[in-house]
């Protein structure tokens, strides 16, 4: 998809969990950090201030503190835009390259209390890590016996899904062996379970970013 040409902007890697931790002034440093290493924890900033005052609390802190960004799109006149359901949960993935280091999460809603976090894989797609973050996020709610709606922002995870296969165009190499290994147990799990929790799309231009999005945009 293309983009319109910007002048690029300086960002501060924070690592949190990590083979190192600390601040790192490029993703090509922070990414050595964090990729291959399970449950890593770290997010860009804007500017070093910000980043050096992150870097002193937590991980979860921040995730849980981000503001959604406003609406850019405005109702039709005399029209009410619905809220977002409360009692839900988000799920959302992260790649930094096509392909790159991955990942996926899914928070709850209203408290935006991280439910489960995997990765980063090796050689992954946004596109897969959506698939399997809305799988995933099934079998945990099938497995408790919850019933509440799950929010992608991703409308073709929404296809994959209801297609019960993935349909990457991504190699397989030995890279992402475990993550080709992720996928077909998770086609697996769809053509084996029945789930009654629907998928949602969120509408980002009426209530901003995902609630599990990264901040990493």
């Amino acid at each position: 998809m293309p983009y319109a040409s910007h002048p690029t902007r300086k960002k501060y890697y924070v690592v949190w969990k990590g083979h190192k931790t600390g601040i790192f002034n490029t993703w090509d440093e922070a990414s050595t950090q964090v990729n291959g290493f399970t449950g890593a924890e770290y997010m860009a900033f804007k500017s070093r201030a910000e980043a050096d005052k992150a870097f002193k609390g937590q991980y979860s802190e921040f995730m849980a503190s981000r503001p959604v960004k406003p609406s850019k799109r405005l109702p039709a006149a005399g029209a009410a835009v619905p809220a977002a359901i409360q009692e839900s949960y988000c799920v959302d993935a992260a790649a930094s390259g096509n392909p790159g280091p991955m990942e996926y999460r899914c928070v709850y809603t209203a408290s935006k209390r991280e439910i489960f976090h995997q990765g980063p894989f090796q050689n992954g797609t946004n596109n897969i890590g959506e698939f399997l973050a809305v799988v995933h996020a099934l079998a945990y709610l099938k497995g408790k016996d919850l019933p509440q709606p799950i929010y992608t922002d991703s409308k073709i995870a929404v296809l994959w899904v209801r297609a019960k296969k993935c349909k990457t165009k991504l190699p397989p190499n030995t890279l992402n062996a475990p993550l080709f290994d992720l996928i077909a147990r998770a086609e697996d799990w769809l053509k084996a379970n029945s789930y009654q929790n629907k998928i949602l799309k969120w509408d980002t231009g009426s209530w901003g970013e995902i609630p599990a999005d990264f901040g990493r945009k």
